[in-house]
């Protein structure tokens, strides 16, 4: 990968190959606009945008994507990153949803300005090197299919158990999001395909967008597919009665 860096007293700025954007890591504390903000101290991740703890940085990488609408979106992929990595204990832009059609792309993206980080020697400073490994993996135990799991996301709510190691329990009574968001066209992404593939195979066990029965479906991604029609990684959504996620009960550690 070729890039172009500019090193300055108190910055450095990377622009991305194919015009995809830039990076700056700087040592004055500020925000940008229309970019994502990673805060530092003593060289770790202590802030994404203004969350938690931006004003105790000493430092600040700014991630500029090209299309400045997908700042957010790549704001809130960092943010599920870091709480995956248990660099964070929460998602603080819980409130952010990545469109499902947008996903793929945002988080290529991400992984991207990852590599160019750590290849610069910035980015074991706050993402361990084992992040890059791919898909963090879960664990099933008997432990985990005796906690019920709560969701209360995008106006779905429901109780969910890991019963089996490829079966997930939605208990009767759980509120569906009516309707997925279209793309920019009108359009309905592949995510909102196929979650409502999955309605219409169970189209006897819900009525008016509430369960009737208890479902049974293979995996915490099509939980969030049936519930909420996905947008954000399920693995944070499901948590028990402390709030305790899903992903922290069963990731295993590397």
């Amino acid at each position: 990968m070729k890039l172009a860096v500019e090193i300055n007293s108190n910055e450095t700025v990377v622009t991305l190959p194919d015009g995809q954007g830039k990076i700056t890591i700087s040592s004055m504390i500020k925000a940008e606009t229309d970019a994502v903000n990673l805060y530092l101290k003593d060289g770790k991740l202590t802030g994404i945008q203004d969350q938690p703890k931006a004003n105790q940085a000493d430092g600040v990488i700014h991630i500029e994507p090209a299309q400045k609408q997908e700042a957010n979106y790549l704001a809130k992929s960092f943010s599920e990153f870091a709480v995956e990595q248990g660099l964070f204990k929460k998602d603080y832009l819980e409130n952010i949803k990545i469109p499902s059609d947008q996903r793929a792309t945002i988080e290529k993206f991400r992984d991207l300005t990852l590599t160019v980080l750590n290849g610069l020697g910035f980015g074991s400073r706050f993402i361990p090197k084992k992040k890059f490994k791919g898909k963090p993996i879960h664990r099933f135990t008997s432990q985990i299919s005796q906690i019920p799991f709560y969701i209360e996301h995008d106006g779905a709510k429901a109780t969910v158990y890991w019963q089996k190691r490829n079966e997930m329990l939605i208990k009767a009574g759980a509120v569906m999001k009516p309707k997925p968001t279209l793309n920019k066209d009108g359009s309905l992404g592949f995510s909102a395909k196929f979650a409502l593939k999955l309605r219409s195979d169970h189209e006897g066990d819900f009525k008016d967008f509430v369960t009737t029965k208890d479902i049974v479906l293979k995996s915490v991604n099509e939980v969030g597919l049936f519930l909420y029609f996905a947008g954000t990684n399920s693995w944070l959504v499901l948590r028990d009665a402390d709030g305790k996620s899903i992903n922290e009960w069963t990731v295993v550690e590397e």
